[in-house]
């Protein structure tokens, strides 16, 4: 298990924050053993966290070219058609996948291909499950070309507790299929829009893995 690197800021600040709580029980109550293991404890909950939700697991991953990947740990919250009116401007096949502050949040690459578009869109922060999350909330959106021509949109959407959205890519460069591509702090959601008829290998409800799971078939 290793620690991702967006994390380093936040387990500082997690431990300086422990050593000021831990220093103010024992100073300013030397006597009072109860002050002392809360500071201890409300440390050690604050650490752990910050540890487990920025963990970045070692994966084999699942590849394959004509394969969509999973581009994050979470549950599948929709499977539906829908129109998709930033970049194709028709109806497609939406996929979304809501990753819980339990979840591994790091995001990867579905296909292989030239990053055809990116953009980053400010936005609300509406909890991930509301369907408006999708158009209003702080998002990015990047489409992946794949050689044979077809191209997927994902976005990257920030919910109630995500206030950070971070990526790794930009317009013209090239995406390896369980590469990461970015990262979102604190509970999010994830959304693909494929082309109308893709083959799904999920349903409604499974949870997934992101670099593990096969989504379904270009």
């Amino acid at each position: 298990m290793r620690f991702h690197k967006e994390g380093y800021a936040s387990l500082f600040l997690v431990l300086v924050f422990s050593v000021i709580i831990i220093f103010i029980a024992h100073y300013f109550f030397p006597n009072f053993k109860i002050a002392h293991w809360f500071a201890y404890l409300l440390s050690s909950i604050l650490t752990i966290t910050i540890v487990q939700f920025f963990r970045n697991p070692i994966r084999k991953y699942t590849l394959g070219e004509n394969l969509i990947i999973c581009p994050a740990d979470g549950k599948v919250v929709v499977i539906e058609e829908t129109n998709e009116g930033e970049y194709f401007k028709d109806k497609r096949l939406q996929v979304s996948i809501f990753m819980s502050p339990t979840n591994v949040h790091i995001n990867r690459f579905p296909i292989s291909g030239i990053i055809s578009f990116f953009k980053y869109h400010p936005g609300k922060f509406l909890v991930a499950y509301d369907p408006k999350s999708s158009t209003d909330n702080e998002r990015t959106t990047i489409v992946v070309k794949h050689k044979n021509g077809t191209e997927i949109l994902f976005r990257q959407i920030a919910g109630a507790l995500a206030r950070r959205i971070v990526w790794y890519c930009k317009e013209g460069e090239i995406a390896e299929q369980c590469e990461q591509m970015g990262f979102i702090k604190f509970g999010s959601r994830v959304d693909l829009f494929l082309p109308i008829g893709t083959k799904l290998n999920i349903k409604l409800g499974d949870m997934v893995r992101g670099s593990q799971t096969v989504l379904g078939e270009i």
